[in-house]
């Protein structure tokens, strides 16, 4: 069963054309990658996908609904999350605000009824704290909790924004090169850590350069050049593809 459709997406920009007439099904329950060469399309299809830009033509189907332009905020009470390539923290607050703020798009109670500290509120309150911790447990980052966000390593502060979109409940959630400025030790703990991520229930849906990475967690890949698809299959069918290897890789099968 697909959890996510697109459906002959396209998204010009100005004579440029990022992603032309992509379709593809992401199966729920998967890990998915999304690959291809700088300026492939691939962010960008990201970015369709939750809301930061709306397809000129196509559709994106997102559990069967149309999600095809609507607002970020309403794509993630929807069930959908994601990372940026680029970190996207709140530098100066702590890990556990961080992921609070995750949490926010699940929480109920109005303002009046958090002002004046009533008894709904103050247990939605002890609930949202619980899932932050839980989530900063499930990352590894559960002894960072007050250290602000700006202090952490580099690779923790990847696993933080995984938290935070981990905290808003996902059934699909979008990792925008997670692997990037992490070392091996890092990357494989990365992959681990997908892995229970799927294991949870969640569909996970990845960029990401890191060929060794991608072959190891993913089990379906979609290939993209020039903002078309190129090729799709599982890892084993995309490795032996001349026109991937010749695309992405330049003809040196060996990086795979």
């Amino acid at each position: 069963m697909s959890l996510l459709k697109l459906d002959n997406v396209t998204k010009t920009f100005g004579g440029l054309t990022a992603v032309d007439e992509v379709s593809c099904e992401v199966p729920q329950g998967s890990i998915f990658g999304l690959i291809g060469p700088n300026g492939a399309g691939k962010t960008t299809v990201f970015n369709l996908i939750t809301g930061n830009y709306t397809p000129d033509r196509g559709r994106i189907l997102f559990n069967g609904q149309d999600i095809t332009g609507k607002i970020t905020h309403k794509i993630v009470e929807l069930g959908i999350a994601r990372t940026f390539q680029t970190i996207r923290l709140f530098q100066n607050m702590s890990v556990l605000e961080n992921v609070l703020a995750g949490c926010h798009c699940r929480m109920s109670a109005g303002p009046v009824s958090a002002m004046l500290r009533l008894p709904g509120a103050r247990r939605e309150e002890r609930r949202t704290l619980g899932k932050a911790l839980a989530e900063l447990r499930f990352t590894g980052l559960e002894n960072e909790a007050e250290n602000l966000a700006k202090n952490l390593s580099y690779g923790n502060q990847r696993l933080l924004e995984i938290a935070r979109a981990l905290a808003t409940d996902p059934s699909l959630i979008i990792l925008d090169e997670p692997a990037g400025g992490m070392n091996e030790q890092e990357t494989a703990a990365l992959v681990e850590l997908i892995f229970q991520v799927q294991k949870r229930g969640a569909t996970v849906l990845l960029i990401e350069h890191d060929m060794s990475l991608v072959m190891k967690a993913c089990q379906y890949l979609v290939v993209l050049e020039y903002g078309k698809k190129i090729a799709e299959g599982t890892p084993d069918e995309v490795k032996q593809n001349p026109q991937v290897i010749e695309a992405y890789l330049g003809s040196d099968e060996d990086d795979f």
